[in-house]
């Protein structure tokens, strides 16, 4: 059964902002003498700023002030995007061309807010590439539950089936898993363990290894 779209999650996997999302999470816990956030950072990679919210506080207690260390951290990784741009992963332009000609339908479902999510798209110039954007904000829960991917196949008008999701994280591809999509990992800070193998259709080094994947479900 060939595959008619591709749907991709966007931090970690388009632009190389994971990373820079817990360089700044790590700089303001560091000055706010926030311990442990080194540990705690990864089981918030995927989710939306609702699940992130209830995390913190069934990790550091109802006292922790989400709300103002989110304001400084966000201020922190958007200083660094303003003086550097977005950081934008190699082949990312290789595999939309691809997939551009190859008459895909493409979609983007990220955790992240809408706003930052345009705002990254727009300044890599590959906004109009995706027939739809679907965004954190958009769902009461987000990954790893499968309403944002969905929302997202609903959107593009694609059966899950034969949609392939493009994903770094354990919580992305337990998503787009339990969406019924074709989940591809490609890792970014966390490695694929054995529960990763299992739910994913493959495994991909990097994005270029992808393109090899949709060309052998033509």
């Amino acid at each position: 059964m060939p595959v008619k779209a591709v749907i991709f999650d966007m931090d970690g996997v388009l632009f190389d902002t994971e990373r820079l999302c817990m360089d700044s999470w790590l700089a303001v816990a560091e000055e706010q003498g926030i311990p442990d956030m080194e540990k705690f950072f990864p089981s918030c990679i995927g989710r939306n700023v609702t699940d992130t919210k209830v995390l913190f506080h069934e990790f550091y207690g109802d006292a922790f002030d989400y709300d103002i260390f989110r304001k400084q951290a966000s201020a922190w990784f958007h200083a660094y995007i303003e003086q550097k741009g977005v950081p934008v992963k190699p082949g990312v332009r290789e595999l939309l061309a691809f997939l551009r000609e190859g008459g895909y339908a493409i979609g983007l479902a990220s955790s992240t807010s809408r706003p930052a999510v345009e705002n990254h798209l727009e300044r890599a110039g590959i906004r109009d590439t995706f027939q739809s954007v679907t965004t954190g904000d958009m769902v009461l829960h987000s990954k790893p539950c499968p309403d944002i991917y969905l929302m997202a196949c609903k959107s593009l008008g694609t059966d899950p089936a034969r949609t392939v999701a493009v994903e770094d994280s354990p919580n992305g591809i337990r998503s787009a898993y339990s969406a019924g999509m074709i989940p591809v990992m490609v890792p970014d800070l966390l490695a694929p363990d054995e529960e990763m193998r299992e739910k994913s259709a493959v495994i991909c080094s990097d994005l270029l290894e992808v393109i090899a994947f949709l060309e052998r479900w033509k």
